[in-house]
């Protein structure tokens, strides 16, 4: 009856859940996207027979922390195993399929991967190359993980001296090693710094510095590095994250009836009748319908002549930049494998993660196909369970994008 009781006050958040024994021993610490879901799923009808509920009967308290973002969680549980060994995860620990992060010790530090049973085969001259290891990470998407790392740190991947400046300089997403435009001090301060301090869970911490420093740069006229800093305190406040976890850890009884997939759909489609007034259309959907306040709508900039995908990348890309806006799990174009696949792209180039779905015209035109972008079994049967809902939001992107086209051929005809 105790856990019952403060299991109800669980809240939908990402964060970690920690379980205890009688003796006020931390015997399990687990991550979760929904803390409200994945906690009651444990005590809730019919047992997976997961490794953790053969021991449920040991649990007498339940604690849990909130995070702002999945990263975080798994940031958080990482610190807590390191720290207090829950027996449990211990008893899970597979060398294979535990992560660790790792800063190497050279001028300008890389951030690597490394499993378990590679970190543990190394001998002690190899350790040293390392500057710090983060860890131990369990069900995660590494490179997507690292991705995110690399985005909000800018951490370098290049190397100096190089003939001509890296592609992630040009994105911004460098800070000029391969271009010698920042030594290995400023690196280090600029970069390495702030990186651990967020792979400790010291974020606050962390933003409050960024903060200072963004000040002190604005006040001493140095407005590059304050726009770089007040960028990154920005990001790091609206971390978008979801689907960095595993399919196994997504898999559970938490993905039934009204799932987190269907916190936030997004369906685009782009008008593409003639040379002129090409437009596209974002319309926003959760589990009840459509979000009207939340549409966007775009008219076409760079695209010349009739390419549907080539409009669709536009939208996407300048979509990618509003890191303002909340961010959706699942993302739905209007079309087949061209349109999917052009969204995918979009997504890999700006290191996001989505689930994306495109609904094409079948061969006699009269009936609708989904085509995935992934073979995701749990994101294909939540689509075709909830198939009425995404049709509806395919066919209101629709006439939300040809009544804008519309209203621009108006305009231009009376602007002749």
């Amino acid at each position: 009856m105790k856990i019952s009781a403060k299991i109800k006050k669980i809240p939908d958040k990402p964060g970690v859940y920690l379980f205890y024994n009688k003796g006020k021993e931390l015997i399990y610490v687990g991550k979760a996207t929904s803390l409200k879901s994945r906690v009651r799923s444990y005590w809730a009808g019919q047992k997976n027979f997961r490794p953790i509920e053969t021991f449920l009967y040991q649990v007498n308290n339940v604690k849990w922390m909130e995070t702002d973002s999945v990263l975080e969680a798994l940031i958080l549980e990482a610190n807590y195993i390191k720290k207090y060994q829950p027996k449990y995860n211990v008893k899970e620990k597979d060398d294979r399929s535990w992560i660790y992060f790792a800063l190497t010790r050279e001028a300008f530090p890389r951030l690597e991967a490394i499993r378990e049973r590679n970190l543990k085969n190394l001998k002690e001259k190899e350790r040293k190359k390392f500057l710090y290891v983060f860890g131990p990470f369990a069900q995660v998407k590494t490179a997507q993980i690292l991705k995110i790392l690399h985005n909000l740190f800018q951490v370098s991947r290049c190397s100096p001296n190089q003939k001509k400046p890296c592609f992630d300089y040009q994105l911004g997403h460098c800070l000029g090693v391969c271009a010698n435009e920042i030594n290995p001090k400023e690196y280090k301060e600029k970069v390495i710094k702030p990186l651990v301090l967020f792979l400790k869970g010291k974020k606050k911490s962390l933003i409050k510095d960024l903060e200072r420093k963004m000040k002190e740069a604005s006040r001493t006229e140095d407005f590059e590095e304050a726009r770089r800093l007040r960028d990154q305190v920005f990001s790091l406040k609206k971390i978008r994250d979801f689907s960095l976890l595993d399919k196994s850890f997504l898999a559970g009884p938490e993905l039934g009836g009204k799932n987190l997939l269907a916190e936030r759909i997004e369906a685009y489609d782009i008008s593409n009748l003639g040379t002129e007034s090409k437009t596209g259309s974002l319309v926003a959907f959760n589990s009840s319908g459509p979000v009207k306040s939340e549409y966007k709508k775009f008219k076409i900039k760079t695209v010349t002549g009739q390419s549907d995908v080539d409009c669709l990348k536009e939208v996407l890309n300048r979509r990618a930049k509003h890191r303002d806006w909340p961010w959706p799990q699942v993302m739905l174009v209007d079309g087949g494998k061209p349109q999917v696949n052009a969204a995918k792209k979009v997504l890999k180039d700006n290191g996001l993660a989505v689930f994306v779905l495109g609904i094409a015209k079948g061969r006699d035109r009269k009936k609708d196909e989904f085509v995935f972008g992934s073979d995701d079994k749990i994101f294909i049967k939540w689509a075709e369970k909830n198939k009425k809902l995404l049709i509806k939001a395919r066919n209101e992107a629709h006439r939300f994008a040809i009544g804008y086209q519309r209203h621009l051929k108006r305009k231009s005809l009376l602007s002749d």
